[in-house]
């Protein structure tokens, strides 16, 4: 059973998880998660085994390239829901309510920032934990360089951000 976080991270009545281990996830995200992990166990698994089955049917295994295909796939789907069920079982859920209170950049809270270095328009994106990470939705990881500095950080502030492109000096205009 997946435990409830507060927006910090840390898990409410139940035992720690190390933080190498906990995947922050929103409700949503962690949903998203149960519906891949089911459709592969129901459907993904079947599939493939269908696969295999008229593959090896077609005879000699150690040409066979159905064959071949099919074991990969079949690798990739059980690596996948392996991978899948340690993730549900460390996650912690991210409590929203808290996180749009609006004092402190924390996990799920949405950021209006100003680049001061480069001068140009502000930005708004959501802090998520990075398994839900989608910059084409303006969703960044606290894992990010932008994201792990904001953390923490009041509207106003000033935060300067080391990331792969250099240096730069951003103002948190709205915390949502």
């Amino acid at each position: 059973m997946p435990k409830k976080a507060t927006p910090e991270g840390s898990a409410k009545g139940a035992a720690p998880i190390s933080s190498e281990e906990a995947v922050l996830l929103t409700q949503k995200g962690l949903d998203a998660l149960k519906d891949e992990l089911n459709t592969l166990k129901k459907e993904k698994r079947k599939e493939v085994a269908e696969r295999l089955k008229e593959a090896i049917s077609y005879g000699d295994l150690s040409e066979n390239s159905e064959y071949e295909e099919a074991k990969n796939e079949q690798a990739f789907v059980e690596g996948r829901i392996v991978e899948l069920e340690k993730m549900i079982k460390n996650a912690q859920i991210i409590d929203e309510k808290k996180a749009h209170s609006g004092k402190r950049v924390q996990i799920g809270t949405t950021v209006k920032i100003k680049n001061l270095t480069k001068k140009e328009d502000p930005e708004q994106f959501t802090i998520v934990g990075s398994t839900e990470t989608d910059p084409l939705k303006s969703r960044i990881s606290n894992e990010s360089p932008i994201g792990s500095a904001l953390l923490g950080k009041k509207k106003g502030e000033k935060v300067s951000i080391v990331a792969p492109a250099g240096k730069f000096d951003f103002e948190i205009l709205e915390l949502n």
